[in-house]
């Protein structure tokens, strides 16, 4: 039977590097919406059409069509074995069917870990980032500071923060996503799939405590 996991985490906390190196370390494809939805629109496929229909207008892109790219991805020859599912389900009602969408291909949700840390911890992380204006290069003011204070040490050019990096936009997002996953959490605890991880540790330290949740 494949193994599906479901990666959980507040933004900041590390979950999409967490992903790739338990997706790397397990043999198993690292399946994110994000990245599904951002293809299928660059590439104008049908479901990237649908998609960007409803985000034009400001419309949440409804769980149906998002089922239909996880299945179309989960449909491909390298997650015959299973697939490490990164940001989604973010609600109880897309476990549901996230639950009877893998029951297609034999298979369950197998492991839910979450990786935790405290919201002081998730907005020093994230409302520290700068970006250069030319080419997107990423700098944090505490983590990875530039060379020169507001400038780009590859380009050169002014550095700037995106409304997304800054404190009050971060406190929201991170308020959002805790009320939005609160209820996802328990679901997944009650059915004795989840295991916390501290999150606030170094790297490597929390993909080898996830790698161990795992392998149990």
């Amino acid at each position: 039977m494949p193994t599906y996991i479901v990666l959980l985490g507040p933004p900041g906390v590390g979950k999409g590097t967490q992903a790739q190196l338990i997706a790397e370390a397990i043999g198993l494809p690292h399946v994110s919406s994000g990245d599904l939805f951002r293809e299928n629109i660059k590439n104008e496929t049908k479901l990237g059409n649908l998609a960007q229909s409803y985000i034009a207008k400001g419309e949440l892109v409804p769980d149906d069509v998002t089922i239909r790219m996880i299945r179309e991805r989960l449909s491909k020859p390298d997650c015959k074995d299973g697939a490490l599912l990164d940001g989604f389900p973010r609600t109880t009602v897309q476990a549901e069917a996230l639950s009877s969408l893998l029951s297609e291909f034999n298979g369950q949700v197998n492991y839910v870990p979450y990786i935790t840390a405290s919201e002081a911890t998730l907005i020093d992380r994230l409302s520290g980032r700068w970006t250069c204006k030319k080419e997107g290069h990423v700098f944090h003011e505490k983590f990875n500071p530039p060379q020169k204070k507001g400038e780009c040490d590859i380009d050169g050019s002014p550095l700037f923060q995106r409304e997304d990096d800054k404190a009050e936009t971060v406190t929201r997002r991170i308020q959002v996503y805790l009320t939005q996953t609160a209820p996802l959490i328990s679901y997944y605890r009650d059915l004795g799939l989840l295991t916390q991880v501290d999150g606030a540790q170094p790297i490597d330290k929390v993909t080898a405590d996830l790698l161990a949740a795992i392998r149990k």
